[in-house]
């Protein structure tokens, strides 16, 4: 699979870090984008909506000239987002390298995107969203899978990778439990073409988020993560401690409202989702410090060449016997 031209040679390893709701901001992607990963932010971070210009004067000031990997943009395209028109005109008044879209697909979106160049990633939970999304014109594709962070699937990545590549030979992303080398090299393997990280960002010196959350990243594994949709409407991974931080019981949530999506934690409870009850993937269990984000990539991408030089040596030997 070929990457668009926007991506290819421009990236020192195979990665696209994920918009992440609150933590995700202009110093986390300016470190990301000079480390050699696509940077991403939530246009629905920058508040008031007044802010998105400044954030995106910012990134793109601190990156011209530079070698540094392209940025990202998400847009929730769903009813409840009213500053998607007023979001997506200053989008294209600055020309932003990648649109990434969630919760809905609009040609209209898309189009505005490619009036300037730039090229749109699309986030889908199974092949039904993956085939609409491509016939309303979005360029690529990022399969969320289960033990993503966030907002996420319940398809086995292999399963949802597969059934995508029987039919798109575009750009294709794994989201789902990504948080090491090996594991971006497996992404690759199963099919995709970049490795979609979102919650090993959480545990860096940019993301804004409070220390707690990042210290709980750090404590936590997989089976600190509970899926539930209570909190958005929607379905999401959160950690297990947040919730019961805010006085809920974890293995005993009510159902959310799935005809709507919002920040409110649902229910009684005063918590709101993301700022009191913190989203994670399953991932987690091999972050065990807050490091800076270049940092963070570095030993990605020791851990990626170490794994497709095991994976290459095994695989010599087998072909020998």
């Amino acid at each position: 699979m070929t990457l668009p031209a926007i991506l290819e040679n421009r990236l020192s390893i195979p990665v696209v870090a994920s918009p992440m709701f609150i933590a995700s901001g202009p110093d986390l992607v300016i470190a990301q984008c000079k480390a050699g990963v696509v940077g991403s932010f939530p246009a629905l971070n920058a508040r008031p909506a007044s802010m998105l210009k400044d954030w995106l004067q910012q990134i793109t000031e601190e990156l011209d000239g530079t070698d540094a990997a392209p940025f990202a943009v998400n847009q929730i395209v769903h009813r409840s987002n009213n500053r998607l028109e007023e979001d997506m005109a200053t989008l294209v008044e600055f020309e932003v390298p990648i649109v990434i879209t969630s919760l809905g697909a609009r040609p209209e979106i898309n189009e505005a995107v490619h009036s300037y160049g730039g090229i749109v990633l699309h986030d889908v939970i199974n092949d039904r969203f993956a085939h609409k999304a491509i016939e309303k014109g979005a360029d690529g594709l990022i399969a969320v899978a289960a033990g993503a962070g966030g907002h996420a699937g319940t398809l086995s990545p292999f399963a949802l990778l597969q059934e995508i590549r029987r039919w798109f030979d575009g750009p294709l992303l794994l989201s789902g439990s990504i948080a090491h080398g090996r594991a971006i090299l497996a992404a690759q393997a199963a099919g995709a073409d970049l490795a979609y990280v979102g919650s090993a960002f959480l545990a860096t010196d940019e993301a804004n988020v409070v220390d707690d959350y990042k210290q709980m990243i750090a404590d936590s594994t997989a089976d600190d993560i509970v899926y539930s949709d209570l909190f958005t409407g929607v379905h999401g991974n959160y950690l297990r401690g947040s919730i019961e931080a805010a006085g809920l019981d974890p293995d005993d949530l009510p159902k959310g409202d799935p005809s709507t999506m919002d920040f409110s934690s649902g229910g009684a409870s005063e918590a709101k989702a993301w700022r009191d009850i913190w989203g994670a993937g399953q991932g987690l269990g091999v972050i065990d410090a807050t490091v800076p984000a270049a940092e963070l990539v570095a030993r990605l991408k020791r851990e990626y060449e170490q794994a497709r030089a095991e994976l290459l040596g095994k695989v010599a030997v087998t072909v020998a016997g």
